[in-house]
Parts: C-alpha cells; sequence; structure tokens
C-alpha cells in the first residue's frame, strides 16, 4: 500500500464495508467525516496518529483530535493518548510528549485522562495517537438533526478558513530549523514554527455554526486536495476550485519550494473548508473575528471534481494525482 492515508475505495472496500455489515442499519463512521458516533448514546470519538517525525508530537496529535470532535459541532470532552517508544528512547523523551500534549489539552479546554504507553521495537521513533471523546452540544441546537449529521449540496459556495499548509510548515519549521536557517532568516522560520498557535479549529467553527453551514472538514491528514475530494464524496456531488484562491502563507510556500512538497498535500490543520449558501456572508462573519476566511469555489451537480489555475481547467479522478 501507498505510504500516507489510504485511498478512498481501500476505505469502503475494507473498513467501512465490513462496519456497515456486522452493524446493520447503524449510523457511523463515513467518507468525509471528521469523527466516529455511537448513535445510540450519541458519544463521538475522533483518532489521530502522528507519524510524521517532530519532537512535539503529543502537541500536534492532541490538536488534531480536538479539531476532529469540534468541525463536526461537537464538544470536546477529553483526550488521552497511546504512545509507543523504540528502546532507544529516553524517559526525557516520553516527558516532553506528555507535557506537550497537556499543553495542548488545556489550550483546547478539554481534559488530559491520560492513556497507554510501550516500548517496542515495532518502531523507530515515537509514535504518539491521541483519542478525543466528545458529546452533543457544541452546535447549539435543542431540536431537530445535528450538525454532524447535515450534508453540504450542490450550489454552495466552499470557503476555508486561515491557510493550508500551516500544520505542515510548523512540524517542518521545528524539526528542520537549522537546516532552514542556513537558506532563509530566523525570524522568518521563527513565523512557521509559530504557526503551531494557529491550529485550533474552535473559534471559527462557533461562529460558523452561528452564521449557517451545512458541513465542515477539517483538512489536517493528506491536505487541502484530499481534503476537497473528501468532502466533495461526503456531498455525493462534484466541485469546481479556483487553485489562486487556496490561501497559503509565504512560508509555506518557501519552505515547500525547500523540501519540494506540493503545499496543497501538505498536513493542514488549523484550516477547515466549509459549504454554505452565502460565502460573502460567512467570510464576513469571520473576518470580524480577525479570522482569514476565503471563498475558493462552489460544490456542483454531477460527480466531476475540477481545479482551475489561471486558463487551465483540469478534471481529477483521484486527488492523489492532481498536479499542477
Amino acid at each position: 500500500m501507498r505510504v500516507g492515508k489510504i485511498t478512498e475505495n481501500a476505505l469502503k472496500r475494507s473498513v467501512l464495508k465490513q462496519i456497515k455489515t456486522e452493524f446493520k442499519g447503524i449510523k457511523s463512521a463515513a467518507v468525509g467525516t471528521d469523527c466516529a458516533f455511537s448513535e445510540g448514546r450519541r458519544t463521538f470519538t475522533t483518532i489521530s496518529p502522528v507519524t510524521f517525525d517532530t519532537k512535539e508530537a503529543g502537541y500536534f496529535a492532541v490538536i488534531k483530535a480536538v479539531n476532529g470532535i469540534v468541525s463536526q459541532g461537537l464538544l470536546p470532552d477529553q483526550v488521552n493518548l497511546g504512545i509507543l517508544l523504540p528502546p532507544e528512547a529516553e524517559e526525557s523523551t516520553l516527558k516532553k510528549i506528555v507535557a506537550d500534549a497537556i499543553l495542548a489539552a488545556k489550550k483546547c479546554g478539554v481534559i488530559y485522562t491520560g492513556g497507554h504507553t510501550e516500548v517496542t521495537g515495532a518502531v523507530n521513533r515515537p509514535v504518539v495517537t491521541a483519542t478525543c471523546v466528545g458529546v452533543l452540544g457544541y452546535d447549539g441546537k435543542t431540536s431537530g438533526d445535528p450538525f454532524f449529521l447535515s450534508k453540504p449540496k450542490a450550489g454552495q459556495e466552499l470557503v476555508i478558513t486561515k491557510w493550508v499548509a500551516l500544520e505542515g510548515t510548523a512540524a517542518l519549521a521545528i524539526e528542520r530549523f537549522d537546516e532552514l536557517t542556513e537558506r532563509y532568516p530566523v525570524p522568518f522560520i521563527d513565523d512557521a514554527r509559530g504557526f503551531k498557535d494557529y491550529l485550533l479549529a474552535k473559534e471559527e467553527m462557533e461562529i460558523a455554526l452561528e452564521y449557517g453551514i451545512s458541513g465542515a472538514h477539517d483538512l489536517s491528514g493528506g491536505g487541502v486536495f484530499a481534503g476537497l475530494w473528501e468532502f466533495a464524496s461526503r456531498a455525493g456531488c462534484g466541485l469546481k476550485v479556483d487553485l489562486k484562491k487556496i490561501p497559503l502563507r509565504q512560508e509555506s510556500v518557501e519552505i515547500c519550494e525547500f523540501f519540494e512538497i506540493n503545499p496543497y498535500q501538505l498536513m493542514s490543520g488549523g484550516a477547515l473548508l466549509m459549504a454554505t449558501d452565502s460565502g460573502e456572508g460567512l467570510v464576513t462573519a469571520l473576518e470580524e473575528k480577525g479570522i482569514p476566511t476565503t471563498i475558493v469555489g462552489t460544490l456542483t451537480e454531477g460527480k466531476d471534481r475540477v481545479l482551475v489555475n489561471a486558463d487551465e481547467t483540469r478534471f481529477w479522478i483521484f486527488h492523489r494525482q492532481m498536479r499542477f
């Protein structure tokens, strides 16, 4: 199998098909959703592994897990970690992972409840997996279907909050600081490291729910290209997006160029992709609170996924295959 997120077809064949077969009639995990849930008790969970090499794995894992809950209009309650350490790891490594996780939990307003730590020869660097548990209540609804059951539809506009590639840029700037500062000024890379402070998506989700949206998706895993594909899959329709309107920070552009990475496929935690009937109104509501937001395209009838780049228009079959 290819490194990274599994394909949508593999997810459907080997995961979702088994769930639907064994638990008939129960709504739960699906393509394009950021968490799974127990329909009867209305409890919700999201699991976020950090498999890339980073000294701040505990921090990134917790933020990713919490965003998976809040992006579905839910109230995050608690988070715990599963930590796998290689035999050569020092106890100081474990201490930092937990300290960073607690820092992130406090930032997110959730309780850190512990977890499980194991030393194993199966890994050659720390692997941290955060599980966040959430409950109903965050979307403020007292009747009708909760937000997590809503689906975007054709004709609605697509907006993205903040900037894409924030998460991956921050991780690279933290881990490859010495290498990057041989080419770029230290303050420039320091700004990129500071992107980790923008990763929590709670405030913008609160505003968006109050304004009115039909769907939201955390853009962490796979970046904005994967997120757009998954969002359209959940909506059951197509999309048309202007590549030049997808918001990027210059730090991300430079760092991705340095490492020859496609910024549109870089982890984009902190950015939310949302659908609404009035993109301009949502942009205004968010920017009044100091949250940069951009209309990037629309959901369309049919199944075509279309990306426009200046005078060039491309149809894309799968998110891994799109290049400009």
